[in-house]
């Protein structure tokens, strides 16, 4: 009899393209490693808001078991629930036999954009985002000082007052009128390439800058290096760097995250550093897993383990191994402390296991109180672009997530990546939570609360 597996996979015959690729690029051991329990169940938010079984982890992988196994062919259906999946990960944690669905979700997305179905203005789009911006820190800076002066010169007045954006979807208008405030100088231009510590150093750290974060949110960026310094560390900041690949992978463009990494494990490399730091949890969570990405690559295998071995959140960081900084919110009293809750970063939680290392610092914050928010672990519907793309769940999980937060009833609204932040902030105009509630990333509010800081 002839043997049906060959190199661990099905020996079958599949008359469609797309399920050859699938079964090429999937990890058949991780689809196997699933036992069908249904732990997975309750922590993914999909099912949650649906019940139904293909938008649970379970479901997905049988999904794709199925085609791998060509027992189905990836229609449109297929399509639909795979990019359906927020990549949250929560599912992860849950899983008592470590199947790593967010392997699978990428390497499935990767296989589907070897066979795109979408038109030449968005694959247009696509090709300019991913392979023309996000990895261009020149571009990256010539986009921020446009959005500054559309922001600041008030030509973003015009626009909104002609009506030009209702030309856009809804939820894209909505998303342009909480973008913070761009800039094109980032936390280099602002700060130098070495910020030495307060004190006797610690350790020698190199900040990873991300993309977008130094361009919306440069300010965490510079804070971020200043909280560093001082806790007693040296911080560095490659301008080699180059852009996560994040988003890459979770849309499907493993080829391009991959280059992306090469470039970041050989800018850091060089440095020799004790520690990568991360402020945005998306970002880490793939940092974390280049050994991962590039573990087919003998050339980059052992410094891309180097690298995944460094990457540490800020929060974990601070926690672990700086000094115990004083910490004050001095507008508040004893007899009315501020009260601060947190929302989860998805991948900071779920992959970088640096859930309690935030909670740990706002609580030695004097003169404050910490309210735990109810289900701060769910995802919040940003998860990457998944916010842009799939807005109608992005929206009804925001919404859920909203009805927490004014149960929480903080002053702060406090998280540790982007992505949510900004989500928090449209949640907080768009469902009316309390008007003196500010929504901030955890870096910010702690570097403002360090008392006696000798500037």
């Amino acid at each position: 009899m002839d043997n049906p597996f060959v190199a661990g996979k099905p020996a079958i015959a599949h008359d469609n393209p797309l399920s050859r690729t699938i079964l090429r690029k999937l990890d058949y051991d991780q689809l196997t490693n699933c036992m069908r329990c249904g732990f997975c169940l309750p922590a993914c938010p999909t099912f949650r808001e649906t019940g139904l079984e293909q938008e649970s982890p379970r479901g997905r992988i049988a999904l794709m078991k199925a085609v791998a196994d060509g027992l189905m062919n990836p229609d449109q259906a297929f399509r639909v629930q795979m990019d359906h999946c927020l990549g949250c990960r929560a599912c992860e944690p849950a899983c008592p036999a470590d199947v790593k669905y967010g392997q699978l979700i990428e390497q499935t997305r990767d296989a589907l954009e070897d066979h795109p179905e979408r038109g030449l203005p968005a694959a247009g789009l696509r090709k300019v985002l991913f392979q023309g911006v996000f990895p261009n820190r020149s571009r990256l800076k010539w986009i921020g000082k446009s959005l500054a002066f559309y922001q600041k010169s008030g030509l973003r007045r015009i626009v909104r007052g002609t009506g030009m954006m209702r030309l856009f979807a809804p939820h894209l208008r909505e998303m342009e009128e909480i973008l913070p405030d761009a800039t094109g100088r980032g936390v280099v231009e602002q700060l130098g390439t070495l910020f030495p510590a307060k004190g006797s150093p610690l350790a020698r750290v190199a900040l990873f800058r991300g993309c977008i974060m130094d361009v919306l949110f440069a300010e965490t960026n510079v804070n971020t290096v200043k909280l560093l310094s001082e806790a007693g560390f040296d911080v560095y900041i490659p301008e080699e760097q180059v852009c996560c690949g994040a988003l890459h992978a979770h849309s499907g463009e493993l080829e391009e995250a991959r280059a992306l990494a090469r470039a970041n494990v050989k800018a850091f490399k060089e440095l020799d550093m004790d520690y990568i730091v991360s402020n945005a949890g998306g970002c880490g969570a793939l940092l974390v897993e280049y050994d991962h990405l590039l573990q087919d690559e003998s050339d980059w295998r052992e410094n891309a383990a180097w690298f995944a071995q460094r990457v540490i959140d800020i929060s974990q960081l601070l926690v672990d191994k700086g000094r115990e900084l004083p910490f004050a919110d001095e507008a508040a009293t004893a007899a009315e402390p501020a009260v601060m809750t947190y929302q989860d970063s998805c991948h900071l939680r779920n992959v970088m296991k640096s859930g309690s290392a935030p909670r740990q610092l706002l609580k030695r914050v004097a003169n404050a109180e910490f309210n735990e928010m109810k289900e701060a672990d769910r995802c919040c519907g940003s998860a990457g672009t998944y916010n842009v793309m799939q807005p109608e769940m992005a929206g009804t999980l925001l919404k859920h997530k909203m009805e927490h937060v004014k149960a929480a009833n903080a002053h702060y609204l406090l998280t540790s990546n982007p992505g949510c932040l900004l989500q928090m902030i449209l949640g907080a105009k768009k469902h009316n939570a309390r008007a003196d509630m500010k929504v901030m990333h955890v870096v910010d509010f702690l570097y403002e609360r360090i008392s006696r800081k000798d500037e």
